[in-house]
């Protein structure tokens, strides 16, 4: 299980306030995630359930799941993935009380800098077309819109019935 401290090895980014980025601990960020991502993503779809998506998160690949950390709190989370080629940037949230604060643009820059150290040559995400206020976010972060048309297909052997 990663060690849930900063590591200057690990380029774990702090500002003046001691706010930071740290690897995800089950055991410590675990009930606060899921409240934030209940908070913030506010999904009522069976899948999007926050404790399996930790769960197959973890199951997966556990060293690029951050958490921003502001006075002592889980303020922040940021999944990453990287298949040898590619990144992506999913579940980035920050507790509504603390936006404004930088600690989005600290786990995405965190996340940048451990897929660049994985090789990684370049990092998409997904961007509801409605949700402008994140558009203008990562467009300051130099992300830039592609004409691509996202598709998806849900395996219906994987999809959790609601409960």
């Amino acid at each position: 299980m990663p060690d849930a401290t900063p590591h200057p090895a690990r380029s774990s980014l702090k500002d003046r306030t001691m706010n930071c980025i740290v690897e995800y601990s089950d055991s410590l960020h675990r009930l606060a995630v899921i409240e934030l991502w209940e908070t913030v993503f506010n999904d009522d779809q069976p899948h999007n359930r926050p404790d399996l998506s930790i769960n197959k998160k973890l199951a997966v690949e556990d060293r690029l799941f951050f958490v921003a950390v502001a006075d002592g709190r889980v303020a922040g989370t940021l999944l990453a993935g990287y298949d040898g080629h590619r990144g992506w940037l999913y579940s980035v949230a920050v507790d509504p009380q603390q936006r404004g604060q930088g600690l989005g643009t600290m786990l995405v820059k965190h996340a940048e800098q451990a897929l660049t150290d994985l090789g990684c040559v370049k990092i998409n995400l997904q961007i509801h077309t409605f949700n402008e206020c994140v558009q203008a976010f990562y467009q300051t972060l130099g992300y830039t819109p592609e004409a691509i048309i996202s598709m998806g297909k849900r395996i219906a052997a994987n999809v959790p019935t609601q409960s």
